[in-house]
């Protein structure tokens, strides 16, 4: 048999690949070293950090369409019966994009403007506070998470980082990798063929699938079958180069002498893979450097490359392979469309139980963060009306099917908190992750009602007992039923104290003291059914406030980011909001109470492997650190569920 080299045995794909990962990972030969680079030049890189917004988009409060700015009091009443007339004193012209400025704050349509002469205008319907208008930080808000750490950077990306204020950003450094191809019978691509020769194209092919990962792919010349010569050939790509592929010479002939150099440098961990074409594949680790021996079919080549070598880069990178799929889902709500032309949706997506649930995102046309955020793409054709609640769509992944088929689907009650959560569960595991969209504590429920999450984040309070999310969850579910009759059970993870406000502007112009003191102020709400509006009109029933004579009580936003971007801007004084956000975006802050942020679930998906790891993270020290570095929470001393019903 001479030196032709014989399998011992072969294994399964599977088992191949997790023996080779798990040596790996065991010997530290996966490095995630990083690099601070500009943003532009950012494309497809992998972020080794969160990445939070330095300034608002927009920068200010901008029109948003051609037409007049006015101040909103002076349209009360307007009518066609009773035309009110604007002087030219009394608005300013403006196009999209144009600051709205104090005293001004709403814009009137220019089609709904009607010119009756000597710069006077005629107006005949009213127009409410902000209307027509884009607020400061409407897309995105200073201080607000931009990306998660582990994201591989998309060119949609790269508009929302810089919009952001980030012109540069950390990185994992680049993966240097060596290609080497062997063979007596190989030849350059540039040399004429003679009887007996096959041109180089593998390593060619190689070098392009490393650059299509963002890897810095070095070909080396080829190394004949000899011993010596592809002994210092491996020696000199290890120096050179953070991982290693060689092509061909990995077979069973007398001349396949990869295999035997791996051994004398250092450890092959597999040799003979289960697959077919692609079974002689080597992988070895040398000075702590993966080195994986690929087939010289092209084929075999490309196959082993794709199940092998991919995963490894991806360790490197911390990231997983996204494929474009196509699945069925659920709308989680209404999705109103025009007649008029075919509207692409960008949607969050996650699988709750054995459903994909598809939730629509921010659909605004300057809305660069919703695409970052979206999941996939629900196209409304032309001539239809939209999508119902519950209506079964057809949605194009943007994420690889596995990666949602592993995350855990969290809709409910806004917090900073959730999306350090997300990163955590990013960083900490491989399997599971984390997404979460803002609705509200009570829209948020009433999701986890109709099985469209796994949890729903909420701080209800009943106003007559004080007693948080317990009785509006006794009073959601209490009419589901099992076939037997029996109440379907119910549970609340017990979650975080944190600390409610009232946000105000540096040095608290107003003097701001409480509640009673809103009824002078310029005000901003949230949302009704979020916790944050129940405790805040608890507040006015408390102090007998009349909520009409606060101006901007109907003016709301949905999250408690947007609340302080507006204060932050001016354009509003006060507003309502949770401590540590307007820590985060170094507002003053008037403590009105404190409140219990929690995680409603079904019982029976406590066992759930993705809320075991959601409820690991949230009782972390990672996370309670970070929590700390914001300020404004409290903890629970050990890991408390409830059983509501």
């Amino acid at each position: 048999m001479g030196n032709r080299n014989l399998y011992l045995k072969t294994v399964s794909v599977e088992e191949a690949l997790k023996k080779y990962i798990d040596r790996l990972n065991e010997l530290g030969a996966i490095k995630n070293l990083t690099e601070i680079i500009k943003t532009e030049d950012s494309l497809s890189r992998i972020t080794a950090k969160p990445i939070y917004a330095n300034c608002n988009s927009p920068l200010f409060t901008a029109s948003a369409m051609d037409g007049i700015s006015v101040d909103s009091t002076l349209t009360k009443g307007a009518s066609e019966e009773t035309p009110i007339i604007l002087s030219n004193t009394q608005y300013k012209v403006v196009d999209t994009g144009d600051p709205v400025k104090t005293p001004y704050d709403c814009v009137i349509m220019a089609e709904d403007v009607i010119d009756v002469g000597n710069g006077n205008v005629k107006i005949v319907s009213p127009v409410g506070s902000w209307e027509n208008v884009r607020p400061i930080g409407e897309d995105i808000v200073e201080g607000e998470m931009v990306l998660l750490s582990n994201h591989k950077i998309k060119p949609i990306d790269i508009g929302a980082l810089i919009a952001s204020g980030n012109i540069e950003i950390e990185c994992i450094k680049k993966l240097s990798v060596g290609v080497i191809p062997t063979g007596d019978e190989i030849i350059n691509p540039k040399k004429k063929p003679e009887d007996g020769d096959i041109i180089d194209s593998n390593s060619y092919m190689l070098k392009s699938l490393l650059n299509e990962m963002d890897c810095n792919a070095n070909r080396y010349d080829i190394v004949k079958d000899n011993y010596d010569l592809l002994k210092n050939a491996i020696n000199l790509a290890l120096a050179e180069n953070d991982m290693v592929i060689i092509n061909a010479g990995s077979s069973a002939g007398t001349e396949d002498f990869t295999v035997h150099v791996l051994r004398e440098l250092g450890e092959v961990v597999v040799h003979g893979v289960s697959m077919k074409p692609g079974k002689p594949v080597i992988m070895a680790i040398v000075n702590n450097k993966p080195v994986i021996g690929l087939p010289g079919y092209p084929l075999s080549a490309y196959l082993a490359f794709d199940t092998f070598v991919k995963p490894v880069i991806n360790m490197f990178y911390k990231i997983h392979t996204e494929k474009n799929d196509e699945i069925t889902a659920t709308a989680s709500r209404i999705i109103v469309s025009s007649l008029k032309y075919r509207e692409y949706v960008r949607v969050k997506v996650g699988k709750v139980h054995d459903k994909y649930v598809a939730t629509p995102l921010d659909r605004g046309a300057a809305s660069q963060m919703s695409m970052v955020r979206a999941d996939g793409i629900l196209i409304i054709p032309q001539n239809s009306e939209g999508v119902i609640a519950s209506e079964t769509v057809s949605v194009k992944l943007l994420k690889d099917k596995n990666y949602i088929d592993n995350t855990l689907v969290s809709i409910g009650s806004h917090d900073i908190l959730l999306d350090f959560v997300s990163d955590l569960m990013n960083k900490k595991f491989n399997d599971v992750h984390f997404q979460s969209t803002h609705v509200g504590s009570l829209a948020g429920l009433m999701a986890l009602k109709r099985g469209e999450t796994i949890i729903a984040p909420t701080h209800l309070l009943n106003e007559e007992n004080g007693i948080y999310n317990i009785d509006i969850l006794k009073e959601l579910f209490m009419d589901e039923v099992d076939e037997n009759g029996k109440n379907l059970s119910i549970s609340l993870i017990k979650g975080f104290k944190r600390i409610q406000g009232i946000v105000v502007r540096n040095g608290n112009p107003k003097n701001i003291k409480g509640i009673k003191d809103l009824i002078n102020c310029k005000f901003v709400n949230r949302q009704r059914g979020s916790g944050t509006r129940v405790l805040f009109d608890y507040l006015l029933k408390k102090e007998n406030i009349d909520s009409s004579k606060i101006y901007g009580y109907d003016k709301e936003l949905t999250t408690h980011m947007a609340i302080c971007a507006a204060v932050k801007s001016g354009e509003v004084d006060c507003g309502i909001a949770i401590k540590s956000v307007a820590n985060v975006m170094k507002l003053d802050f008037i403590e009105i109470g404190s409140e219990e942020y929690d995680f409603a679930i079904r019982t029976k998906d406590l066992d759930d492997i993705k809320i075991k790891k959601f409820i690991e993270v949230i009782r972390s020290n990672e996370l309670k650190n970070k929590l700390d570095e914001v300020g404004g929470y409290g903890y629970y001393d050990d890991l408390n569920i409830i059983k509501v019903l």
